[in-house]
């Protein structure tokens, strides 16, 4: 093994600027060990920053996430995480968790849903261009885009979503003084769960949540406390990164105008650019979902001992120079289908064909609708979120 570096450094190495990789990342995958951190809360954890020593954490079952629940251990944000979702289960618990939404988000499913995907690009578009020739991408697509999806998808009606939405921005803080928002903000989001699904109980429909219900009703195979959780999960986890990963896709294009008009010149680049975007783009601000060893375990040249919280910052494995060559640039050539923006192992993104369908989607139909697409304000006027888990820009001025 490594000799560690005993120091604890403090974690993140500083504050996010837009979609800049801060230069500890570099200098932790260079080191011959993991790197000991003290994050926002909680104790000292261990920061995996390397692509082979992420893959590992995220498929070795010695790595249990279920054992970090109701411990004050290393993470990003205030709140100590208590419930038991499909994202903080281990197997089996997880796996069953998983099989009873999965053939929701398989490829089949996904086509069949991309034609209504396509009427809502075309819909939100439609809105766009009837006003003029200036927009905020970010309120007039991004972020409606994900929402209806997911919204026609798992059952929940398009006219709520001004009830959750606040209730998700609320819960996506890291600030320490949000925790009391946070806690009402979630307690929020269940009850109004637990409302739909009492809804649905009296009237099922076509969608995903009326399925859930019939699996807990019917087949016994989820409490209703998962119930709950789970279509909390769905419902955050299914809008929340895809519209933040368009707005930050759409600002990396934009900014670097000879991508555009590449994409523009040859839209069938598209799914193998929006490949390396996802490679590329940190949507993370900081490494999170920490997961505690149950057992010794050597990792990255360092000894973690049975106990000890290890957190993975995906987006720097991403970057990871003895996997991807010329890591910090991007480079449209590239075969990046390797990259683990989507995770790996038994907690990979449940729902990465719809993602990556509205994500493809969205690009392809915007360099043939509007070619002349450009930023409004100069790149560095874009304003972005803050204090938030995840990157994103809260306004994209653009005209054409």
């Amino acid at each position: 093994m490594t000799a560690v570096d005993n120091q604890i450094h403090t974690y993140p190495f500083g504050p996010q600027l837009g979609l800049d990789e801060d230069p500890g990342y570099e200098r932790s995958r260079r080191a011959g060990a993991l790197t000991r951190v003290q994050m926002p809360y909680g104790s000292p954890g261990w920061l995996v920053t390397r692509y082979d020593d992420i893959k590992v954490v995220l498929s070795d079952p010695r790595f249990s996430r279920t054992a970090t629940l109701g411990k004050d251990v290393a993470r990003s944000t205030p709140a100590i995480e208590t419930d038991m979702s499909i994202l903080s289960m281990d197997p089996p618990d997880h796996t069953r968790l998983r099989r009873l939404v999965a053939q929701a988000f398989t490829m089949r499913q996904v086509e069949q849903l991309r034609p209504a995907i396509d009427e809502i690009i075309n819909e939100l578009l439609d809105r766009i261009e009837a006003d003029g020739t200036t927009a905020d991408l970010a309120q007039a697509l991004t972020w409606p885009l994900p929402v209806r999806v997911i919204c026609r998808l798992l059952g929940v009606p398009i006219g709520d979503h001004a009830r959750f939405a606040q209730w998700t921005d609320d819960i996506m803080s890291v600030v320490s003084t949000d925790l009391e928002l946070i806690n009402k903000a979630r307690d929020g989001l269940i009850a109004y769960l637990a409302e739909l699904i009492a809804e649905r109980r009296a009237a099922p429909a076509d969608d995903l949540l009326s399925r859930l219900i019939q699996a807990r009703d019917q087949d016994q195979r989820l409490s209703e406390q998962e119930l709950v959780v789970f279509g909390m999960t769905l419902l955050l986890a299914g809008h929340e990164t895809t519209a933040n990963q368009i707005g930050n896709f759409l600002f990396l294009l934009l900014s670097r105008p000879e991508l555009w008009q590449r994409l523009v010149d040859d839209p069938g680049l598209v799914p193998q650019a929006v490949e390396e975007l996802l490679r590329y783009t940190p949507l993370a601000t900081a490494g999170n979902f920490p997961r505690m060893a149950t057992e010794d375990v050597e990792l990255g040249g360092t000894l973690v001992r049975a106990g000890d919280v290890v957190i993975v910052h995906v987006a720097a494995g991403n970057r990871d120079e003895t996997v991807f060559e010329h890591a910090d640039r991007i480079d449209f050539d590239r075969d990046a289908r390797a990259h683990i923006a989507f995770g790996h192992g038994a907690h990979h993104c449940l729902g990465h064909q719809l993602a990556r369908a509205e994500l493809q989607m969205v690009l392809t139909t915007l360099v043939r609708r509007f070619p002349e697409l450009r930023l409004a304000v100069p790149a560095d006027e874009v304003p972005w979120r803050i204090e938030r888990l995840v990157n994103g820009v809260s306004a994209l001025p653009v005209t054409w």
